[in-house]
């Protein structure tokens, strides 16, 4: 049985990710609410993110508090197998090594439990603070995704930051 089956945590050097429920929503809208957050994430996209089929999402937390959240895919093509991920944590928990760890210990999983051999991932290609945070976890830039999103903030849309890791790339 798998961790999002089973209920099971998956734990990190200090983060622990645990299958998300509507308990969570005011954690994540209380983290969305932030700009340094909101800038990035639409709360309504968020709840139909919650109930979509095609991902799972996680709530990271840290000693048992709701710091943020991580969602998952899996792409299931056998020709095209990799999995790809998001997140965002509180602006409380910024600069702390936090998002390294989550970021990590998502790797580790999709890799080691769910037997990956690429992830990707797609920031806004201005999200300078998280696309360093992924470079730094061995992610490397593969391509810029043009007006990728729709920016809820400027009304245009925005390019994206497409980044990916093999799992031997995977950095500690």
């Amino acid at each position: 049985m798998s961790t999002e089956e089973s209920g099971a945590s998956i734990v990190g050097r200090r983060i622990v990710l645990r299958r998300a429920g509507e308990t969570d929503a005011p954690a994540f809208r209380e983290a969305l609410a932030a700009p340094e957050v909101a800038r990035w994430w639409v709360w309504p996209n968020m709840m139909a993110e919650l109930a979509a089929e095609d991902h799972t999402v996680l709530a990271v937390t840290l000693e048992d508090r709701v710091i943020g959240m991580v969602q998952w895919y899996e792409e299931p093509d056998p020709d095209y197998r990799h999995a790809g991920m998001d997140l965002f944590l509180h602006p409380d928990f910024h600069g702390r090594g936090l998002g390294g760890d989550t970021v990590r210990t998502m790797a580790r999983w999709l890799i080691g439990t769910r037997g990956h051999h690429r992830l990707a991932i797609d920031p806004d290609a201005r999200n300078a603070g998280a696309i360093a945070v992924y470079e730094r976890c061995g992610f490397q830039r593969v391509g810029v995704l043009r007006r990728y999103w729709y920016d809820h903030v400027t009304g245009e849309w925005s390019d994206g930051m497409l980044l990916d890791l093999l799992a031997e790339e995977l950095r500690d």
